[in-house]
């Protein structure tokens, strides 16, 4: 559910939970979050909670089918106060429009501040731009340039879009939200649950300090490896944000290709030794039939997975 700020247009505010409009008192005082996460009321979980799952999945299913046909695309984060002549919004527009050019649609959470500048860039660039708003007690509606929108109740599902739908993450001067999508990113990045996904961070002097902390307090004592602070890339060229996500995904389908080519090497290898074998057990009496067959015999590297071709495979990927 997301709310309108009524206050910009004149109008009274608004919230909306899909296609039901809440104005004035009908506007809870809480959010669907607020209430999942409230403690008080635990014996009625058996039916609240039990409905609550349904409505969760429903942002699941709905978030799927309609980021389905996305094209390629960025995530970029940053901070919903900042002013629209603030050096991070320039940046941010600069960014978006840079990113519509190269084919990729812009991901925001469709707020005002940093997210507004990213989108209105992509779609003054002729790029798709797409907000994924959030119910909350105060703060924004969606931005007048977001030109697809989904709007979420719960942030588990809206932090799942923005990752499974991005090939990367650009994040600009923010508050405790940003940081959020950052460190979630870097830890999907580490644990290998995500592979290539570039985090990127622009506006040098804003990260400098908690890059120098990562380094000297966090890798200093062991928290983390060096390597993982190789996973952020800092810039404030614009041009080298968008060719570090370009390489990124053009070494992610490199990759895949290669995976998908030894997988198809491997399954010939297989299939032409499991002929060698049943060539080798044939009878004398006449080509074409393995040794032991109908006689109980198997033949030396029969693997009793009812053909040529499984077994050794299946168990090697199984």
């Amino acid at each position: 559910m997301s709310q309108s700020n009524g206050r910009q247009s004149g109008r009274d505010p608004e919230r909306h939970r899909g296609a039901v409009t809440l104005r004035r008192g009908a506007i809870p005082t809480s959010t669907a979050d607020q209430r999942l996460l409230d403690s008080r009321g635990r014996g009625d979980w058996k039916t609240k909670d039990a409905w609550r799952a349904l409505r969760i999945l429903s942002e699941f299913v709905e978030g799927f089918d309609t980021l389905a046909d996305l094209p390629s695309a960025v995530s970029v984060f940053g901070s919903a106060r900042s002013k629209p002549d603030s050096p991070e919004c320039r940046l941010a527009e600069e960014l978006g429009a840079a990113l519509a050019r190269a084919g990729y649609a812009v991901i925001t959470g469709g707020g005002p501040g940093v997210m507004e500048a990213a989108n209105r860039g992509a779609r003054e660039a002729g790029g798709l731009s797409v907000g994924l708003g959030i119910e909350l007690p105060f703060e924004q509606g969606l931005n007048d340039w977001v030109d697809l929108a989904i709007d979420f109740r719960y942030f588990f599902a809206r932090k799942t879009m923005f990752v499974k739908y991005a090939q990367a993450f650009v994040v600009l001067p923010g508050g405790f939200g940003t940081m959020d999508e950052l460190f979630e990113a870097l830890t999907l990045v580490q644990t290998g649950k995500v592979t290539r996904f570039p985090v990127v961070l622009m506006g040098t002097d804003y990260w400098r300090g908690l890059l120098d902390w990562l380094r000297d307090s966090m890798a200093a004592e062991g928290k983390i490896g060096p390597v993982d602070l190789e996973l952020i890339c800092l810039t404030d060229d614009v041009d080298a944000a968008v060719r570090h996500i370009v390489a990124a995904e053009a070494a992610l389908a490199t990759d895949q290709e290669e995976v998908r080519e030894e997988a198809v090497a491997r399954t010939a290898a297989d299939q032409q030794a499991a002929r060698r074998a049943a060539d080798a057990g044939a009878p004398t009496g006449g080509p074409g039939r393995s040794a032991g067959v109908g006689a109980g015999d198997p033949g030396p590297d029969d693997t009793g997975a009812g053909g040529p071709g499984r077994g050794d495979a299946d168990g090697r990927e199984g």
